[in-house]
């Protein structure tokens, strides 16, 4: 029976496949150097675990464990809180670390875990349940989350557990990686990517497509649908209604095939985009604050004739100055709206219409005059350009983000200035900013921000030009 351990749950969660190319690492994939971002997770969730550490501490007696069996000298002596016990079942090939057992009512222990989310995620209460399992007690566990909430977690999660102890053990036990479905932004993040991705390509993969629900793919296969060559080939009339892929999905699904195979657009409809005088607007924020809630740090804008001087943006920072920001925020499209009534502010995706709402709602100004204009759906300002690209065209493309469209040479070709600037890496220079006392360095980073969000409204700018164009 193969051994277990807590934290295989997370690989497993994302795949199976990567839980077992964990246990069976291919010999011929080049070690990468860590994620930037994630190394700012880790740390940031070892900074939280010592938080909620000096916090137990307090007026308790605490030992840190080095061993199982240390751990259970630890708990025959009724120690207050274990720090980093390590449990074993050997029978049932399970093993786990759970960040901390509380003695309670002077008898029993209490397993506690500290997770950076903001929420219980299924993932968090199964491997807490995990560590109830190793304990053998009722006792709900107890989840510190990364916005100072604390979760208890019972049985609700044992089912779950089951089903992961099952599974997983099937799946270390066989002598070949399990058969699995492509999903784009869950490979791209993943260590095995260069192994399974080459596969996926080969096979023409069906789940490799767009918009394509990867739980319909059974359904097509099942009708002799096994390729995306097959899709392509298709007559949308012959394809019978399948689970998660009902009639009007089908032409979706047909034309995201044949432009796969022959990296042409396909129109759907005619593109109208709304008259006006059109401001581009990106923020950049930080998920990871202790107040548990986003902080925009900049709200950045491209206003007419869009030339790189006219870049405007309101920065703050530090997580103080956040409602300070927000304010000036809505003085600056006051302003704008007061030199163009027709103002119109393009953004990508919904994430800047989100948080204007919980900005609002986190300074209690729903009601205030530019904000009720802000998000009214139907006479506000704020335009999702990429609702332009996915109602109207098909793309040969794997994902429909801002840089999957216009970094593409055949498509808009929009190239950054700098190559590896993201959402993450924002944040990761962000955080860098804050700790730093250098001011040189901190001109440098905030520079390099500003940079890579003015090439975010650049990006949407050539985004419109060439929906125009088209």
């Amino acid at each position: 029976m193969p051994n277990i351990v807590a934290s295989d749950i997370v690989s497993f969660s994302h795949c199976k496949r990567r839980l077992w190319y964990d246990y069976n690492p291919p010999a011929d994939i080049e070690p990468s150097e860590p994620d930037p971002f994630d190394v700012l997770i880790q740390d940031l969730g070892l900074a939280h675990e010592q938080s909620v550490l000096e916090r137990l501490g307090r007026g308790a007696e605490l030992e840190e464990a080095n061993s199982v069996e240390h751990t259970q000298d630890l708990m025959a002596d009724k120690t207050p809180v274990i720090y980093q016990a390590q449990l074993r079942d050997q029978t049932n090939g399970l093993f786990g670390k759970p960040d901390f057992l509380i003695l309670q009512d002077g008898d029993t222990y209490q397993a506690a875990d500290a997770k950076l989310s903001r929420s219980l995620k299924k993932e968090i209460g199964i491997q807490i349940a995990f560590y109830r399992r190793l304990l053998g007690n009722d006792l709900p566990g107890i989840a510190y989350l990364g916005d100072g909430e604390t979760k208890a977690v019972g049985d609700k999660f044992d089912g779950p557990l089951d089903d992961f102890i099952s599974e997983a053990q099937q799946v270390l036990s066989e002598a070949d990686p399990p058969d699995v479905r492509y999903g784009n932004s869950k490979c791209l993040a993943c260590p095995y990517y260069e192994i399974c991705e080459p596969a996926f390509q080969a096979a023409e993969e069906l789940s490799l497509l767009y918009g394509l629900d990867s739980r319909s793919v059974p359904g097509l296969e099942a009708h002799g649908i096994r390729m995306i060559s097959d899709l392509a080939a298709a007559d949308t009339d012959s394809i019978p209604d399948i689970p998660y892929l009902k009639e009007g999905k089908k032409q979706r699904a047909v034309l995201q095939a044949r432009a796969w195979k022959t990296g042409e657009i396909a129109k759907l409809n005619d593109i109208l985009l709304p008259e006006g005088t059109w401001v581009h607007f990106d923020i950049e924020a930080n998920p990871q604050t202790p107040a548990g809630f986003q902080h925009v740090y900049l709200w950045g804008f491209l206003k007419p004739p869009y030339g790189l001087d006219d870049f405007e943006y309101v920065w703050t920072d530090r997580l103080e100055d956040d409602r300070d920001g927000w304010l000036r925020f809505l003085d600056l499209v006051d302003a704008y709206r007061a030199q163009w009534p027709d103002l119109k502010l393009v953004h990508f995706a919904s994430f800047e219409r989100d948080q204007i709402g919980a900005y609002a709602k986190r300074y209690a100004m729903e009601d205030h005059s530019t904000v009720t204009w802000l998000l009214d759906a139907t006479e506000g300002p704020l335009y999702d350009i990429r609702k332009a690209v996915t109602q109207n065209l098909v793309l040969p493309l794997p994902g429909y983000g801002l840089k999957n469209i216009c970094k593409h040479p055949d498509l808009v070709n929009f190239q950054w200035e700098n190559d590896e600037s993201g959402s993450q890496w924002s944040v990761v220079q962000y955080f860098e900013f804050l700790n730093t006392d250098n001011d040189e360095k901190k001109q440098a980073l905030k520079d390099d921000i500003l940079t890579y969000n003015r090439d975010d409204v650049r990006a949407t700018r050539a985004l419109e030009e060439w929906l125009r164009r088209l």
